[in-house]
């Protein structure tokens, strides 16, 4: 076991210097990025429930409070490809991409405590947006290309502890690092050169989040659980480096003057999130439960709100409802009896506002809806298994220039 663990530490570390791309969405430039779900498959697959699960076989990222329950040495590795179809008042576009979802250990301590780390994505930023002007004779006058690529990665460390028979806390500290790149090339007909504008963000800070967990034992095994978590107010520093500079555009491009640098420095700061949720079901046969969670708005200073003129933040909040349903865990004649079948659904105010027009005036939510389903397959021992999961969502509107985003998410953990 210690060789294992070992070897997952190597690999996680190894990790940090690896940028992924993870998403293709417009709304992924703004800001630090789009936020990543800090969930198992298992969780996401139940439409992100799990502030008050205490499953002994399974990591759980919603509440470290959960770690307590642990019986076994758990190892988890999963991956996600995200498809998506835009839509906005000029049309319809297509993308996709796949990345490591995350890797993690959870290890017991004794019969009332564990720990766990992992890495997984904080957030993402990956878009490529073409806009071209045209004159009244629908000759081409000046066209613009926005890239954005990178984002921020989490590195964390959490322990859970039952203080007394049936509740449990946790405490998770996150350490968050990455760099995100934004560019504009702009190109005006019969002008020999163009001009691109070019911006790098290194990003880094600290969160943490405390958790507890109460388990109550029903009747004939069945049970009830509450929970809850806090993640405190955090500020994560954005240092880095503007430019603006002529280019030959050709098959490639040719950087050629430089007409203006700076430094700039701002900070994201997320206030105090409070998350509650319950749960009823039966040992190895059912659960049911849902989730809540609210916080108030985002602040974005220094290079952050300059660089997103067009964003503003207000309050959030999220319910998810999910479950799963296990026919026969223990079945030695059917197979598909042990597997575990997962439900769920996702209603999230982002807290996002985005005005398209650009008059001050016009600010519309980009906000969430989505369904899940998954299954979690008995693979090689009675312990392990392999979890699929599948979601379908929408996200925005074509409300005021908005892009509507709908997607397909397939996650194998």
């Amino acid at each position: 076991m210690i060789k294992r663990i070992l070897v997952l530490i190597v690999v996680l570390f190894s990790i940090q210097s690896f940028s992924q791309q993870t998403s293709s969405s417009p709304y992924s430039g703004l800001g630090i990025g789009d936020d990543s779900p800090q969930k198992t498959v298992e969780e996401m697959s139940m439409g992100g429930v799990g502030v008050s699960s205490n499953n002994r076989f399974n990591l759980n990222f919603n509440n470290p409070a959960s770690f307590a329950a642990l019986n076994f040495t758990t190892y988890t590795l999963a991956g996600e490809n995200r498809a998506y179809s835009f839509e906005d008042d000029n049309g319809k576009d297509k993308s996709s991409n796949a990345y490591l979802s995350y890797i993690a250990v959870g290890i017991p301590m004794g019969p009332k405590g564990g720990f766990a780390f992992g890495f997984q994505p904080k957030t993402t930023t990956g878009y490529n947006i073409s806009n071209t002007v045209y004159n009244d004779d629908n000759d081409p006058l000046q066209a613009s290309l926005y890239e954005g690529k990178g984002g921020a990665n989490s590195v964390f460390l959490g322990a859970g502890y039952e203080v007394f028979k049936g509740l449990s806390i946790g405490l998770e500290g996150e350490y968050i690092f990455g760099s995100v790149e934004n560019s504009i090339l702009n190109q005006i007909k019969d002008v020999q050169l163009a001009t691109k504008y070019r911006s790098i963000s290194d990003i880094e800070g600290f969160e943490f989040e405390l958790g507890a967990i109460y388990h109550k034992k029903l009747e004939k095994n069945l049970y009830f659980n509450v929970g809850a978590k806090l993640e405190l107010e955090s500020n994560l520093d954005s240092k880095g480096n503007e430019y603006l500079y002529s280019v030959n555009v050709t098959s490639v491009e040719i950087p050629r003057d430089t007409i203006w640098s700076d430094t700039s420095r701002g900070v994201f700061t997320t206030p105090l999130k409070t998350s509650v949720g319950f749960n009823v079901g039966k040992t190895n046969k059912w659960s049911a439960g849902i989730d809540y969670s609210f916080r108030n708005a985002i602040n974005a200073t220094g290079n952050l709100e300059s660089y997103n003129p067009q964003v503003a933040y207000q309050e959030a909040n999220n319910l998810a409802v999910g479950g799963f349903y296990i026919p026969r865990y223990n079945s030695i004649s059917s197979y598909w009896h042990r597997v575990i079948y997962r439900w769920g659904f996702n209603l999230e105010k982002t807290g996002l506002m985005v005005d398209a027009i650009g008059d001050g005036a016009n600010y519309e939510p980009v906000d969430k809806v989505g369904m899940s389903f998954g299954v979690g397959i008995p693979v090689g021992g009675e312990l392990s298994r392999l979890n699929l999961g599948f979601e379908l969502g929408q996200r925005g509107s074509t409300n005021n220039g908005l892009v509507k985003e709908n997607y397909f998410n397939f996650r194998l953990g």
